[in-house]
């Protein structure tokens, strides 16, 4: 950190556009562009998390591509959603090698939602995979996670682009990354899930609306004709998170000089 100067990079949410997070960190990272801290919300949680406790990029971005993500699922009867989670978990704790957070090598913070209370819930104590799996679960499709006295779902919900939570831990810079809002919307209903994903999208648009004001850098990769359930399409939408970040680098590399100037 260079004095008392904070950057933060900020990954919302988008299910599987959220993959073009990978992307944004790879460029960011062959360009020596480096932050303090990471606020991620929902898939930007995961990514976020995943990279802090020091995934190779590439190796992550080769692991997705070839990984049957619907080996993932474990569809229960529904009561408080349609998947277990239980998969996932097990999952979180291979790539995050059950870390906590005062493990990782730089400070990342959750955003999750509490349906009991309605309110924004920040971690970064505790269990990485535990933060991440409330962060992620999508309500009506992955059972919440309780913890205490609150029932956590998706950060989405709530935040899905976190500027403001970066902003209130003391940022200077904020650099976002948007995966639902950009050009090119797509819309298609096959599923329950299509139904409860472009709901959360249009609940969040007032939001983002606001937020987005808020961001001295906003990346938006062009993402928004995939939908969000496409995981298989990794390998395009990391691709389009790489295109968006290095059209933006000497912006990104601009606006650093003049927080960091000593590091130019």
């Amino acid at each position: 950190m260079a004095g008392n100067t904070k950057v933060a990079l900020v990954l919302g949410a988008g299910s599987a556009r959220g993959l073009a997070h990978i992307g944004v960190l790879q460029v960011l990272q062959e360009n020596r562009i480096d932050f303090d801290f990471i606020v991620g919300s929902s898939m930007g949680a995961m990514v976020g998390c995943v990279y802090a406790c020091g995934a190779d990029l590439y190796m992550l971005d080769k692991l997705i591509e070839h990984m049957r993500t619907r080996a993932l699922f474990d569809p229960i009867v529904p009561k408080m959603g349609f998947m277990a989670g239980n998969r996932i978990t097990e999952f979180l704790d291979l790539v995050t090698k059950k870390k906590t957070f005062a493990d990782l090598e730089f400070p990342v913070i959750t955003v999750s939602t509490d349906l009991v209370t309605g309110m924004r819930v920040l971690t970064s104590e505790g269990s990485v995979t535990e933060a991440v799996r409330a962060s992620i679960s999508i309500p009506g499709v992955f059972t919440p996670l309780q913890k205490g006295d609150m029932i956590l779902v998706d950060g989405a919900v709530c935040d899905r682009l976190p500027v403001e939570v970066a902003r209130e831990m003391g940022a200077d810079l904020t650099i976002a990354v948007d995966v639902t809002y950009g050009a090119g919307r797509k819309v298609t209903f096959s599923n329950t899930m299509d139904i409860i994903l472009t709901s959360l999208d249009i609940m969040g648009q007032h939001h983002f609306d606001i937020v987005r004001q808020s961001a001295d850098i906003l990346i938006q990769p062009a993402v928004r004709h995939i939908n969000p359930r496409e995981f298989e399409k990794s390998r395009e939408i990391v691709d389009l998170g790489r295109k968006a970040a290095e059209e933006q680098v000497q912006e990104i590399k601009d606006k650093m000089a003049l927080v960091r100037p000593e590091r130019e």
